[in-house]
């Protein structure tokens, strides 16, 4: 389904943002329209092909009724992790793009136990700020309350298992 004008939309690896215009241009003689997305985090504008939108995981923000189920999915804890970093950062890294918020949930979980039996790597720290950030900002702007109030309740989550979110870096 197109999106519209207004619509808020997750552009996978920055967030939670809006579309502010739907253009039209043309390339090469061939007309193509796109979506101007502005992210709300940092004010950056994206042009995405309408026809390459869900290529790139461009999608519509969650139902605030899908939030118990993104949750449980935290509260569950199970999570297969390769022990090998290099294997780990590499699906880590492909489930951020997807932009799926169960994906980034997951990377969450598999980051958290990680460290808990060993330090994680610098970069594995930054996925795990930017996962964090992603989930948090999101929940946040669905429920339309504050993201500390949202911190709370993935703590409450993840608490179940034994884990707990770190402050941001």
């Amino acid at each position: 389904m197109p999106f519209k004008v207004g619509e808020k939309v997750v552009y996978p690896n920055h967030g939670v943002g809006m579309i502010d215009q739907i253009a039209h241009s043309n390339l090469n003689g061939q007309s193509e329209k796109y979506y101007l997305v502005r992210v709300f985090t940092n004010g950056l504008k994206v042009s995405v092909p309408c026809l390459n939108a869900h290529a790139v995981g461009l999608r519509r923000t969650i139902k605030p009724a899908e939030i118990p189920q993104v949750l449980r999915h935290l509260e569950n804890g199970k999570v297969d992790a390769p022990r090998d970093w290099k294997l780990r950062f590499k699906q880590n890294s492909e489930k951020m793009r997807t932009g799926s918020l169960y994906d980034v949930a997951e990377v969450i979980q598999c980051l958290l136990r990680m460290g808990k039996t060993k330090p994680l790597s610098f970069r594995e720290k930054k996925m795990l700020d930017r996962a964090r950030h992603l989930l948090v900002s999101e929940l946040a702007i669905v429920r339309n309350v504050t993201e500390e109030t949202v911190v709370d309740l993935v703590q409450k989550a993840l608490g179940k298992s034994n884990l707990s979110l770190p402050e941001p870096t």
